[in-house]
């Protein structure tokens, strides 16, 4: 979907000059400030009868420029005199600076986006906007929820909620004070963060939830920022959240956080001692079917097993592929990497998960391993090993992470089955866990 500027950008320029000759002296003065002609859709507010109105993005997305919009057109008629939808606005951010600095005089803020027959004035000793009209919008801080116990308002503008000191108690004093007209509405424009407080507001049935990149809004940004933050983030679960916009959760009891697999991300060395495939086949073979977690992980495996050290080199994993499909995905991921074995789960296909293999290549180096445990019983021998930093992670794995993060010691906390995160648990067991236990077994010499 293209903004209509975005059409116009795109445009001949015969088509350019029979649009803008078509306009009238006043619709081409008034063309700079419709925002609704330069928004990006994502910065547009969605129709239907929400209450709440989430904008999720990355850094540099217009989350910022589309909150101020917002408020410009809840309040503004049409003409300056005119009153508005809103005439009470609350604006509130982390600290009263922050609301100041960015929500209104910030170079995506309310002043810097509203023309200058309704501009508002800013009263510093009140802490307020008051518009031509009459309409007034007051500034509180998250530092201080009992701010917002008394006031009340039509409208509200929520910036970076997700990183507010006191963010339940804000948001739920908020609620309480958004009370008048006759379709209180907010907007909250945020980086998504692992915190209850949004979740709790996107579960929400009256909550709608538009969402975009930071490169989404790439032509507004210098072009050695997006090249820096990509060159340094791309590829990995910060990035996800920073660049892309996407909420990263971590469920309680996790056995991988965010944070540990942050610490954990490096390239791999030059030489490793070994290189498996891991898979962890589906129990059929159809578009709807679960995924067939293929995992590569390589390991050297030199001195003590306290000094050995494994990286996780790619996550190859199919969804819906037929048998044969995900053998010569996982087949292609040995070639690609020089692994030496195949490593294969076969409790639910038995001896046709090898057959399958064979037929694709007879002589690969295989071996199938049976689950006697449980997932995340499985799982924390080597969880255990990345909380003593001895797993790495390359970039690019965003979705296997994305499934670790849902493993905690209760099972998997997330739809279907992990079965990326069973393919690496598999890999690793088959290079560092078994072998160190083999080598610490004491040698029984016989009588």
């Amino acid at each position: 979907m293209r903004s209509a500027a975005g059409w116009l950008a795109c445009a001949t320029q015969d088509v350019v000059d029979e649009f803008l000759g078509g306009l009238s002296d006043g619709a081409l003065m008034a063309l700079p400030w419709l925002f609704e002609f330069w928004a990006l859709p994502h910065q547009l507010p969605p129709e239907g009868g929400w209450k709440t109105w989430v904008i999720m993005g990355g850094r540099g997305a217009g989350k910022t420029r589309a909150g101020a919009e917002w408020v410009r057109a809840q309040v503004e008629g049409a003409a300056p005199m005119d009153p508005g939808v809103a005439r009470r606005v609350a604006l509130v951010g982390e600290t009263l600076e922050q609301v100041e600095k960015v929500m209104i005089f910030g170079q995506s803020g309310i002043m810097a986006c509203s023309p200058p027959d309704r501009r508002p004035v800013w009263e510093a000793g009140k802490r307020r906007l008051v518009w031509p009209n009459g309409a007034v919008a007051e500034v509180y801080s998250a530092h201080s929820p009992e701010g917002l116990r008394g006031p009340q308002f039509d409208a509200a503008w929520a910036d970076e909620l997700a990183k507010w000191p006191k963010a339940h108690e804000a948001w739920d004093m908020l609620q309480f004070a958004l009370r008048l007209g006759t379709d209180p509405r907010q907007v909250v424009t945020t980086t998504p963060r692992n915190v209850g407080v949004l979740k709790a507001i996107l579960n929400n049935p009256s909550t709608v939830v538009t969402q975009a990149p930071t490169e989404a809004n790439r032509a507004y940004l210098a072009e050695s920022f997006l090249e820096e933050v990509r060159a340094r983030y791309g590829g990995t679960r910060i990035g996800r959240q920073e660049l892309d916009g996407v909420l990263l959760e971590d469920v309680e009891g996790a056995l991988w956080t965010t944070e540990i697999l942050e610490k954990c991300r490096s390239a791999a060395p030059e030489r490793l001692s070994r290189v498996v495939v891991a898979i962890d086949p589906p129990t059929s073979g159809h578009e709807a079917s679960d995924e067939c977690g293929i995992v590569v992980v390589g390991a050297l495996t030199e001195g003590a097993p306290s000094e050995w050290r494994a990286w996780v080199l790619e996550d190859a994993s199919v969804q819906g592929a037929r048998p044969d499909g995900w053998a010569r995905a996982a087949i292609a991921a040995m070639e690609r990497h020089g692994a030496d074995r195949l490593v294969a789960e076969v409790n639910q296909g038995g001896q046709m998960v090898e057959a399958v293999i064979r037929q694709i290549d007879p002589v690969v180096p295989f071996r199938a391993v049976h689950a006697s445990r449980g997932k995340a019983a499985r799982a924390e021998p080597v969880a255990a090993l990345y909380e003593q930093g001895r797993v790495h992670h390359l970039r690019g794995l965003h979705l296997l992470e994305e499934q670790m993060c849902r493993m905690s010691r209760q099972g998997y906390q997330g739809r279907g089955s992990p079965d990326r995160v069973d393919a690496l648990v598999w890999a690793l067991t088959e290079l560092i866990v078994e072998p160190a236990a083999r080598w610490r077994r004491p040698r029984v010499r016989p009588l």
